[in-house]
């Protein structure tokens, strides 16, 4: 009897074991905390990824693009046709050049005739005495009339600090395109920074929901309109206008009228980013000026403005690298000469007009005016870069946080 008992009681553990078991296996597993693979979110991820690594490969090969071919203007020599040309023909043995033209040389100074370097050891009168096969070159017989080019070397110095652009003629100071740009570019916020502030207080502060959403598509138009359309405008109507008001003083091709017409096109720029500025300010700093008796005008300006303040010169900023690469608008009205003015009536050639003209020519690869535009386009994309780095340090520096 005692064992049918016991026999009983392991047999009853046996079953409620199996139903623990059973009963565990039946409920759900707890949640893991291991991130799951999942096909549709990886490839989503590698194409965002492959975007903004496209983008920065994109950036860095214009760099490289723009530093390798500006090296060749800035590197040694750079050849210049001196108009002059052999009077007669010489062997590889002769070291005395007949010359006809109007060139001057130097002693100590490379020249180049055919493929052969030489350099100038003695200057007389429509002749020179030269040292043959220069920088490793074959002294060869040279047939008369053979131009004489001589080597001009480009320095930073000079590229920077002189006033006159004639690359044909050995002068490489940028001063002149770099002042046109200059004037026009702040010609141009002169004019979209007040317009253009006072549209997105206005679209912020004073216009109704109904009134703003007609206003602003209006507004932004202005940034559809291609910019040859406006460098004809300028050309056509603002330059008549200014000469109406001035006079003569007013040249054809001048900085200003590009200038203004320019601050018409960067206009929905400045607003835009301004009014974005203007409405991220919260409603509780104008209520509370409201409570002090301030007036909305009050409000706007003592504290709306500058507590945008970050937002706002950072619509600035946009605006000014936006006019620097401008191009059509100057190209068509601001004139075809560098010329180091500071006469906004008058003529002067910016560095994208300069940029558009020449290229537009016909010039051989690895010539002076070729490697000339890359050296320009390199000075240009380091002045936004430049004033890029400037908008995100004023954004951070006098950024508002509220909670």
């Amino acid at each position: 009897m005692a064992e049918e008992i016991r026999t009983g009681l392991i047999e009853r553990t046996i079953e409620q074991k199996r139903a623990i078991i059973a009963d565990a296996l039946r409920q759900p597993r707890a949640p893991t905390l291991h991130r799951r693979l999942r096909l549709g979110e990886g490839i989503i991820r590698a194409v965002l990824f492959a975007c903004g690594a496209f983008s920065i490969i994109t950036t860095v090969a214009i760099v490289v693009v723009l530093g390798s071919e500006a090296l060749l203007f800035f590197t040694p020599p750079s050849w210049i046709d001196s108009f002059t040309a052999l009077a007669s023909d010489i062997n590889p043995n002769s070291a005395w050049l007949d010359l006809t033209g109007a060139g001057k040389f130097e002693a100590g100074q490379h020249i180049r005739a055919g493929e052969e370097q030489m350099r100038v050891t003695e200057v007389g009168d429509g002749y020179i005495l030269v040292e043959r096969g220069y920088n490793d070159t074959t002294p060869a017989a040279i047939e008369a009339g053979a131009e004489i080019f001589t080597a001009d070397v480009v320095t930073l110095i000079e590229f920077f600090t002189s006033t006159q652009w004639q690359p044909q003629l050995g002068n490489f100071g940028v001063l002149p395109l770099l002042t046109a740009t200059v004037i026009t570019s702040l010609i141009a916020m002169a004019v979209a920074l007040p317009l253009g502030l006072s549209a997105a207080i206005y679209l912020s502060e004073y216009a109704s929901p109904r009134r703003r959403a007609a206003i602003k598509p209006i507004l932004e138009i202005l940034a559809g309109v291609p910019t040859v359309v406006y460098g004809y405008f300028a050309l056509t109507f603002m330059t008549p206008l200014l000469q109406s008001i001035f006079g003569d003083v007013v040249k054809v091709y001048n900085m200003a009228s590009a200038g203004i017409v320019m601050g018409v096109m960067i206009l929905p720029y400045v607003s835009s980013v301004s009014e974005d500025a203007l409405n991220a300010v919260p409603q509780s700093l104008r209520e509370a000026s409201y409570g002090l008796g301030a007036t909305r005008f009050e409000t706007v300006v003592s504290v709306v403005v500058p507590a945008a303040l970050s937002g706002v010169l950072a619509a600035f900023i946009l605006g000014i690298s936006r006019a620097i690469g401008e191009t059509m608008i100057v190209a068509l009205a601001s004139g075809a000469g560098p010329a180091f003015t500071f006469n906004a009536f008058n003529s002067a050639e910016t560095m994208t007009g300069h940029i558009v003209r020449i290229s537009g020519g016909d010039i051989s690869y690895n010539s002076i005016d070729y490697n000339s535009l890359f050296a320009i386009a390199l000075a240009l994309f380091f002045m936004t870069f430049f004033l890029n780095t400037l908008s995100r340090y004023v954004t951070r520096r006098f950024r508002e946080v509220y909670e």
